[in-house]
């Protein structure tokens, strides 16, 4: 078994801490982001990461620069979402479950990137933590398709489970089964965070390209008067729209520039999610009537 720091934040993340402490690995420190103030109430709530470290009684901080003298043998980065400094990399070898076959999308939003690029295929590689943006060799991946109507949260929740198995796997025998790094190898691309403006349905795309916009969350059209409505989840209807304009309710399904966009369920500012033919009742929005 091998001594530990653990570097994370959400729930993907946290799962990743507590497989890591059920396989009898000492965590000997926890570094994971600052409480922030979440919901209506404004209370100021840990990260899932800390959440689950006080739960198994493990110390945490949130500063990276405690592991200096900590007395762990390595550090695992999981969905850290922090740029770690150099002098830390210096102390301590890391590790990092990133979630991409890389070096293909290398960066901040690999699964994001990925299904709206419509790739077929994905994965995860457990790699070593350098300076540079995601170069480090790699120790270990998994590779799986890309499920249809798969959403990036489902995804990447698929991705941790395959990683942590690879990470629990190199570790079984403390580091020395860690092995060495190989260099990565292939056509680089990056996977920049992304942006509000990307997650809003431009309808005169193909539905298609649209429907891989609604599976990373949070994607958005707009009403009259500029109110906004988050499609959360939609289908694809293939069929002409003959000759309708883009963004035409009818038959609760919204043009397109190629086939209909079927919303399922979705949510006007500042009100509830409901289904997309609920709400359509409720707005009173007529046949023929247009989103933007």
């Amino acid at each position: 078994m091998a001594r530990l720091a653990y570097l994370g934040s959400p729930a993907v993340a946290a799962a990743t801490l507590r497989a890591l402490h059920g396989a009898g690995h000492e965590i000997v420190m926890v570094v994971t982001a600052p409480d922030k103030r979440r919901g209506r109430g404004g209370m100021l709530l840990p990260t899932a990461v800390k959440a689950a470290a006080l739960e198994l009684a493990l110390p945490v901080t949130e500063r990276p620069a405690d592991l200096r003298g900590a007395g762990a043998e390595l550090g695992v980065v999981v969905a850290y979402g922090r740029i770690i400094k150099p002098d830390v990399l210096s102390a301590l070898p890391l590790v990092n479950l990133h979630f991409s076959l890389l070096p293909r999308w290398r960066g901040a939003a690999p699964v994001e990137r990925a299904i709206l690029a419509g790739d077929e295929r994905t994965g995860v590689c457990l790699m070593k933590v350098e300076e540079g943006l995601d170069t480090g060799g790699i120790y270990a991946s998994a590779e799986t398709a890309v499920r249809p109507g798969e959403t990036a949260a489902q995804l990447r929740n698929r991705l941790a489970e395959a990683g942590t198995a690879l990470l629990l796997d190199r570790l079984a025998g403390g580091l020395a089964t860690l092995g060495e790094a190989v260099p990565q190898e292939g056509e680089v691309t990056y996977a920049d965070k992304i942006t509000i403006d990307e997650l809003r349905l431009d309808l005169t795309r193909p539905a298609s390209a649209l429907q891989r916009v609604v599976r990373v969350g949070r994607a958005w059209t707009t009403l009259r008067g500029g109110r906004r409505l988050i499609v959360h989840a939609a289908e694809v209807d293939g069929a002409s729209s003959d000759g309708r304009l883009p963004g035409t309710v009818a038959h609760g399904r919204v043009a397109t520039g190629e086939g209909w966009l079927v919303p399922i369920e979705v949510q006007e500012e500042g009100r509830r999610r409901q289904a997309f033919e609920e709400w359509i009742r409720g707005a009173r929005v007529p046949e023929g009537g247009t989103l933007s």
